[in-house]
Parts: C-alpha cells; sequence; structure tokens
C-alpha cells in the first residue's frame, strides 16, 4: 500500500477496533471487568490468535502487517498514535498521583514493591533458566544471563497505568489502599525498567548504555522535582483565566508532557516514565483538574485502545502447539501470581497496614497488563524473546489482570473506602 491508501484505511481501522472495543466492554462489565480489561482481550481477539485464524485474508486485508519491514504497513501510523495514547495516559495519571499520601505510606510503598520485585524476579529467573535449556523460546543470539534477566524484569512488572484504572475503577483513588499500590507499582516498573536497560546495553554489548539510562533518568527525575515543579507553580496564575484553564495553559501542558516522554524515550527508558513524571510535577488545583477533562476523553476513548491492537497484531498464541509450551505457560502464570499476590499481601501486613487492605493491595499489584504488554514488545523487537515466548507472556498478562476484579470482590469487598484528605483543603480529583 501507498501512504495514501494506508491513511484512509488507518481510519477504517480505528473504527474498527473502537467498536470492538466497546462490544468485548459490554460483555466484559457484565463479569465485573473494566474497560481497559476489555480492550486488552480486544486487541489479541483483532490479532492473528483470532480474527487472523478464522478470516486470515480479511484480517491480512484491514490490519496489513509486514515482518520484513520492507513495506509500509499498519505499524507506520497504528504504532506511533498508540504511542502518543499511552503518554496522555500516563500523563493523566500522574496528574492524579497523590504525592502527599505517598510520603506519608512511603514504608509501605517501598516494603510491597520490593517484596513484589524480589520474590517473582528470582522465579521468573529460574523459569527461564529452564526455558533457556529445554525450549528453544529464547532465540540463539540470546545469552543465559540476558534471559534470566529479561523474564525476570517481565515477571516482576506491575501494570502501573492498568493499575491506576483499576483502581478509578474500583473508588479507590486517594484511599491508603489504591496509594500504597500505585507508590509500589511506579517503583516497581521503574526498577524493571533499568533490569530492562542492562539487559539491552549486554544485547548490545554496551554496558555504559545501562549507566546513560539510569543517571539519565534520576538527572530527570531530579530537574522535574526542582526545577520544573516550582517554575510552572509561579507561572499557573499565567495561565489560568476567570477560574479556567486557558488554551495557552493547555498547550504548555502538553508541550511540556511531550518534552517529557522525549527526554525519556532518548535516554532508553519508555516515553511513559517522562510523561508520567511531568503529569506528577503539574500545579495542582484547576490546572490540572482542566487539563484531566480536557484530555481524558481523547487518551482513554480514542488512543489507548490502538495500543492494545498493536500489541495484538503481535501475538500468535497458536505458537504454543504442544502440551509442554502449555504446561511451561501455566508455570509461568502461576510464578508470576504467587511470586506478586502472597509476597506483597505479606509485605504490606507487615508494615502494618490492616489484612483486608494488604490483601487488596496484594491482588491490584498481581495485575500486569498495560506495563507487560510494553516490555515484552520491545524484547520482541529487539529479538530478546521468540513469538512463542511473546505470546505466553501476554496470556500471563491478560490473565493476572482479568483476575483482578473479580477476586478483589470476592476477597475485599466492594464496601466504601474512605480517601485520606487532600492537603490544603484541595479536592480530590478522579479519573
Amino acid at each position: 500500500m501507498n501512504n495514501v491508501s494506508l491513511a484512509v484505511q488507518f481510519f477504517l481501522q480505528i473504527a474498527v477496533i473502537l467498536l470492538a472495543c466497546r462490544v468485548v466492554g459490554a460483555i466484559a462489565a457484565r463479569f465485573g471487568q473494566p474497560q481497559v480489561v476489555a480492550e486488552m482481550i480486544t486487541g489479541v481477539l483483532l490479532g492473528p490468535s483470532l480474527f487472523g485464524m478464522l478470516a486470515p485474508e480479511w484480517q491480512q486485508w484491514l490490519f496489513p502487517w509486514d515482518k520484513t519491514q520492507k513495506l509500509r504497513d499498519t505499524s507506520c501510523y497504528l504504532f506511533p498514535a498508540s504511542q502518543l495514547g499511552l503518554a496522555l495516559y500516563m500523563f493523566i495519571v500522574g496528574m492524579e498521583f497523590r504525592m502527599d499520601i505517598v510520603s506519608k505510606r512511603l514504608k509501605s510503598s517501598v516494603a510491597v514493591s520490593i517484596a513484589g520485585m524480589v520474590t517473582p524476579f528470582l522465579l521468573g529467573a529460574g523459569l527461564a533458566w529452564v526455558l533457556y535449556h529445554h525450549t528453544e523460546l529464547f532465540p540463539k543470539k540470546t545469552s543465559l544471563t540476558e534471559a534470566m534477566l529479561f523474564l525476570g524484569a517481565s515477571m516482576c512488572i506491575t501494570a502501573f497505568p492498568m493499575l491506576a484504572r483499576i483502581i478509578h475503577f474500583k473508588g479507590l483513588a486517594g484511599t491508603t489502599m489504591g496509594t500504597v499500590a500505585i507508590g509500589a507499582g511506579a517503583i516497581d516498573d521503574a526498577t524493571a525498567w533499568i533490569l530492562l536497560a542492562v539487559v539491552l546495553a549486554s544485547f548490545e554489548n554496551n554496558i555504559g548504555h545501562a549507566l546513560y539510562n539510569i543517571g539519565g533518568a534520576a538527572g530527570f527525575v531530579t530537574v522535574a522535582l526542582f526545577i520544573i515543579r516550582p517554575l510552572l507553580a509561579r507561572l499557573s496564575s499565567l495561565l489560568i483565566e476567570k477560574d479556567k484553564l486557558s488554551d495557552a495553559g493547555l498547550v504548555i501542558g502538553l508541550a511540556m508532557m511531550s518534552l517529557g516522554a522525549w527526554f525519556t524515550d532518548m535516554i532508553g527508558l519508555h516515553a511513559v516514565f517522562g510523561a508520567f513524571i511531568m503529569g506528577a510535577v503539574m500545579p495542582r488545583g484547576i490546572m490540572v483538574r482542566d487539563l484531566c477533562a480536557r484530555i481524558q476523553p481523547l487518551a482513554v476513548a480514542l488512543l489507548l485502545p490502538l495500543f492494545f491492537t498493536y500489541s495484538g497484531l503481535n501475538t500468535k498464541i497458536g505458537l504454543l502447539n504442544t502440551w509442554y509450551l502449555w504446561g511451561m505457560c501455566l508455570a509461568v502464570l502461576a510464578a508470576a501470581v504467587l511470586g506478586k499476590w502472597l509476597a506483597c499481601t505479606l509485605a504490606a501486613r507487615a508494615t502494618g497496614i490492616s489484612s483486608r487492605e494488604a490483601m487488596g493491595i496484594g491482588i491490584l499489584m498481581n495485575a500486569r497488563g498495560l506495563m507487560e504488554l510494553i516490555i515484552i514488545n520491545i524484547g520482541l523487537q529487539r529479538g530478546i524473546i521468540s513469538e512463542g515466548l511473546f505470546a505466553t507472556l501476554v496470556i500471563m498478562a491478560v490473565v493476572t489482570t482479568l483476575m483482578a476484579s473479580p477476586i478483589f470482590e470476592r476477597l475485599v469487598g466492594s464496601g466504601t473506602y474512605k480517601p485520606e484528605p487532600e492537603p490544603d483543603g484541595e479536592p480530590q480529583l478522579s479519573m
């Protein structure tokens, strides 16, 4: 296809993706699942795992895909649009991130994060050793160390953006349970990306690249907190007109989000972290309230589903075609669930959180979702993992995320959770 044909095709793809997400979402809602889970499932259904299996010619016509990358195909438009959706969504998550509660609950967040990283990482590294020696799920050019580090990082990651949407769906925004989970999830994912940076550096025989990533991230966070944040606080009054955010204020907010995403992507991390940090340093009050209100509908309803479809087009569950491979898939799932759920629950309880809330935190932390899809997409693109292992990890991501809502309802309950008070009497924001 030429560029004009692909551009026209892209509009049809958007229509199919959005309508399919709503249909699956209506079904998922009957089982207590949030819309974001439905979007994950829809992405897989639209790929070769179902649509491509039932109607391969139609699926290839709707989503032209060239693995050789010699021709321009769906990825030319779908990939950048999906990345924009991720960045905008994480910008919103950052603006709603209650840094005041995290500071109060820092001990719990750190304890839950460490427990939720170390246990699944060790289990994942052990499984990688088995898979490396007894299957062909890792390409030959991937070393044993790289395989163990990558699978360990994949197992210890938490669905940070997904976690935020589930917390909102459950009415947990601003509560101790929701904030400890968000804080621990943020630490988990940042650490997982550092591990990924080490793997990529090793894969490229350039350990200095990993140090560059880590140093760049630390420098960016420092500049954002101690320079950009106070500067924006001083300028915020100039960006508000008649108690509403001006168009200039909207542009400044979007520009800062884009700069943050660009920088963290440039240093080898992912754009979502830069967008999140920029959201976290936005001035609270009218600016954050109006930025969220104006950005959220486009990001959540239109752009974010495109990422799930892009991941689904890379997922080929049919590659798991033996009982042994399905057994390995179940082993990966079991290690992921036990490593996160049990370890995070015990860590939360050990820091003085009630048994009910500790159980809730463990269940929430077990969801992998969006961030898992991001990290394994990178692994597939760089040739660290095979398509078979990619499919295995997609199944793990979907199942652990599917589990979150129903198990939370059954074991923790859907009662009313009291949010902690806002500092200085500011109203609480909600997504």
